[in-house]
């Protein structure tokens, strides 16, 4: 059992609590999924739970974590937690530093103390229960970020503990491999795992949950059956998001100068192709989802459009100008791309100069309002002064569309723009890129959410093994 009683924490240089009196129990083969907007202190609850809040971060605590029956505070180190617990992190990569995905599972079975051949029985069952056969040899460094969070849950699984603590470990995956992964939970649970679930995905794992955890603004403002707490319509809201509210342009643009023309694109990662001879046209003002199964080449596509990656063979024209004629600083003006992981953009010791950085950088005007004007449209002005890294992953998601947003590219292209976002955000999400299509912007987002994309979209291109499937508007 995993017991938190009266709970509250303050990360350094904070005002509002991150956590605020909260006491929660997570019983012996039960599962707790907890939702929330972002900021509201999911990660940080996953933080107390696994004992890592208290073995490595300062701040102010107050209240006590038991594991196992032992205080937190009584584990020697988080070496020694890690013995019970087991925690698969918002974000997967940080827990990557092998050259292989094998590599990665068998540092978590050898840590156990296992003989070889009983390693060499669980590696290989692990890596069918995770569906990791064809990527064993591969770089985790080199997968897509629903990949990644895959190999994530199976170096936890591979370390055995009774408990799992999940911080959304979906939130790039598709649906099919969504499925996947409530079936290994489900299958786990019944083994008698005690799992504490972060996710906004709560229609994927709801035959496993038993109870269901609201966190606002640090508290748990609602706990028990789903049923109970689902009848709360403001609550349904929130995981529910109805997107058939935002209305399509209608916008299909053809004839003229495409803005993005890509002609027989292909791009190989060493011996793997992850783009075959991809033809495209976009056009001015379009709203485009690129949709498809992780792997099937939706993220490396829009990489070629800011040249951050280079064709194999192939060309991709930019407003009429190759890119493989112009730098990456002079393809910024045109293409803003927010990462799957928005992590990988931030680097600023603030939150308001993470997006000063490029608007300064491109030399635009009356920088100072527009830059208060990313962080309201955001829903960041409060942070502005903040650590970026210590924002919740929706809030990190934010920032990093704030950062695009601001240096007032043509072509704004999002890799999973809702990540990490609860119904409502996932919603003024969508609406802010609307807004943008209507002002003259080309909006170009890869989602797994095909609600999203039949709703929002005009334009719906189908991704399969680096090939385009089809294209509802394709010229």
């Amino acid at each position: 059992m995993i017991e938190l009683n009266n709970v509250s924490y303050s990360y350094p240089r904070t005002v509002q609590p991150a956590l605020h009196h909260v006491t929660l129990s997570l019983k012996k083969g039960r599962c707790v999924m907890v939702t929330g907007p972002s900021g509201a202190g999911k990660t940080s609850l996953c933080l107390a739970a696994s004992g890592i809040l208290h073995h490595e971060y300062g701040g102010k605590k107050e209240g006590t974590v038991i594991i196992d029956n032992r205080n937190v505070a009584e584990y020697k180190s988080l070496s020694d937690l890690a013995q019970n617990v087991g925690i698969v992190f918002d974000d997967a990569e940080a827990q990557m530093i092998f050259t292989t995905v094998e590599e990665e599972l068998l540092s978590a079975l050898e840590h156990r103390g296992l003989t070889a051949d009983v390693i060499e029985e669980r590696l290989d069952a692990i890596i069918r229960t995770t569906y990791l056969e064809n990527l064993r040899d591969r770089s985790p460094h080199h997968l897509s970020g629903g990949q990644k969070q895959r190999v994530a849950l199976a170096a936890t699984l591979a370390l055995g503990n009774e408990f799992l603590i999940l911080d959304e470990p979906t939130s790039e995956l598709d649906e099919h491999a969504t499925e996947r992964i409530a079936e290994i939970l489900t299958d786990l649970k019944n083994q008698g795992k005690t799992i504490l679930l972060v996710e906004h995905k709560y229609r994927n794992f709801k035959n496993m949950v038993d109870t269901l955890v609201i966190l606002e603004n640090g508290a748990i403002t609602a706990s028990g059956s789903p049923d109970e707490v689902l009848a709360d319509q403001r609550i349904r809201g929130m995981i529910f998001p109805d997107f058939s509210t935002i209305h399509k342009t209608g916008q299909k643009v053809s004839g003229g100068e495409p803005i993005i023309a890509v002609q027989n694109l292909t791009h190989s990662y060493g011996e793997v192709t992850a783009l075959a001879g991809i033809d495209l046209t976009i056009h001015k003002g379009e709203f485009v989802a690129i949709v498809g199964e992780n792997g099937s080449g939706k993220t490396t596509l829009v990489k070629h459009f800011n040249r951050l990656l280079s064709p194999t063979t192939g060309d991709v024209v930019i407003n009429g100008k190759n890119t493989k004629e112009c730098s990456i600083a002079e393809l910024a003006r045109n293409v803003g791309l927010v990462f799957q992981n928005p992590d990988h953009m931030f680097f600023a010791d603030t939150v308001r100069e993470e997006i000063a950085y490029g608007v300064n950088n491109l030399g635009i005007g009356n920088s100072d309002a527009v830059i208060d004007a990313a962080l309201r449209d955001a829903g960041l002005f409060g942070t502005a002064d903040l650590y970026p890294r210590w924002l919740s992953r929706g809030e990190r998601q934010r920032l990093a569309i704030a950062c695009v947003v601001a240096m007032q590219p043509g072509i704004i292209v999002l890799d999973e723009p809702t990540t990490g976002l609860d119904g409502n955000e996932a919603l003024l999400v969508i609406r802010m890129l609307k807004n943008l299509q209507e002002k003259g912007h080309t909006i170009i987002i890869i989602t797994h959410n095909h609600e999203i994309a039949e709703h929002c979209a005009d334009r719906i291109i189908l991704m399969e093994n680096g090939h385009i499937m089809s294209d509802t508007g394709g010229a």
